[in-house]
């Protein structure tokens, strides 16, 4: 990783970032915050947010108060010594405190802290791929369950086998995106299918979509232009099931190039699955403007990486060598052992990818630092 201390100390953000902590502080004491429970989880966010970097900079504050007393002290030849060492452990801590700070100034995705909407769907291997999204599901919920988060199927296309071509998921709790966002795009696994007699290793995909849950604000979804339709819900459920038109089918502009639709038939009541189907509709929309707005800048950039979107494969689970490799990843770090993967211990391979996610910002900060002073 590139020294952060190599980096310019951005001063006036840190203190911008301490007074708008001190500010949220103090809403948060506010009865009109406690009164509106959005602005409230809001406050409830961005101090969470917050308050590492505020932590880091008080220790920052004390550790330089006591480095100053402590080379005061350097001049009484009684307490040389051990002023000494005192003063080398308090510059050790201050350098990397100086570091940690530099790596929670590097830019967060806004939407790290929203619920996800998972789209897992079968791609180029047949049965196969099927059966591998319901791996792939039950890797995700365990997942997920292990870091406190909640996974609700909200539709899904079985197949034959025990398989599904299709399955789409809702997945709710603080930080949800940002464990997830790591996963979208296409998923690669290799091994002999249960169906195969001649033993012989197949190559199956399966395609992952990861959508923030979008905000009101960020897609104005104009209902005129989504065409509703009610059926009887297909498959288990619980009692009464297929036994009422509680399903719901929301198509946006139907019938043209920009139609998409979304099924929805997870609860019993109509207007449950009506405002799910509708959410889930609202995220796949900003998901699209998010492709395109990724394909302008790409354009208009002369070197380009890969952005992470449906299109690329990220990650090859092979089954003979029970090893999965990230393909984003370089080195040691892009393999892990395929059967605590995809048992849910995605933990290793998010953090390798935050952490060169992490490296990239940094090099780029360095870069933008040099520039700016030639």
């Amino acid at each position: 990783m590139p020294s952060a201390r190599a980096l310019p100390r951005d001063v006036s953000r840190l203190d911008e970032l301490a007074a708008e902590f001190s500010k949220v502080e103090r809403a948060l004491g506010d009865p009109a915050a406690l009164a509106d429970p959005r602005e409230y989880a809001r406050l409830t966010r961005r101090h969470r947010e917050l308050l590492p970097l505020v932590t880091l900079l008080r220790e920052r504050d004390g550790l330089e108060a006591d480095l100053a007393g402590a080379r005061e002290l350097l001049a009484d030849p009684d307490m040389l010594d051990l002023a000494a060492g005192e003063v080398q452990a308090l510059e050790a801590r201050l350098a990397e405190i100086e570091s940690e700070l530099v790596v929670l100034l590097l830019p967060t995705d806004p939407d790290d802290a929203k619920d996800v909407i998972l789209e897992l769907r079968a791609g180029a291997g047949g049965a196969e791929a099927g059966l591998f999204v319901m791996d792939l599901l039950r890797m995700y919920t365990r997942y997920a369950e292990g870091l406190g988060l909640k996974v609700a199927v909200l539709d899904a296309s079985e197949s034959d086998l025990g398989g599904a071509s299709k399955v789409v998921a809702e997945i709710t709790g603080d930080g949800a995106f940002r464990a997830f966002k790591w996963e979208r795009g296409v998923h690669r696994v290799q091994r002999v299918p249960a169906t195969e007699s001649q033993g012989r290793i197949h190559t199956s995909t399966v395609t992952v979509a990861v959508l923030p849950e979008a905000d009101t604000a960020e897609v104005q979804l104009d209902l005129s232009e989504v065409r509703i339709d009610v059926f009887r819900s297909q498959g288990a459920g619980g009692q009464g099931v297929n036994t009422t038109d509680s399903a719901v089918r929301a198509v946006y502009r139907p019938g043209t190039p920009d139609e998409i639709m979304v099924v929805c038939q997870d609860g019993r009541s109509q207007i449950k699955n009506r405002e799910k189907a509708l959410q889930v509709l609202a995220a796949r929309l900003a998901e699209r403007e998010r492709i395109a707005r990724e394909e302008r800048e790409r354009s208009d950039r002369a070197a380009q990486v890969g952005s992470g979107d449906r299109s690329e494969k990220i990650r090859t689970y092979n089954y003979p060598q029970n090893r999965v490799t990230d393909h984003r990843l370089e080195g040691e770090g892009k393999n892990h052992p395929l059967d605590s993967v995809i048992a849910g211990a995605l933990g290793p391979v998010v953090a390798n990818l935050a952490r060169a996610q992490r490296e990239l910002q940094l090099i780029q900060m360095g870069e933008e630092g040099q520039h700016g002073a030639a």
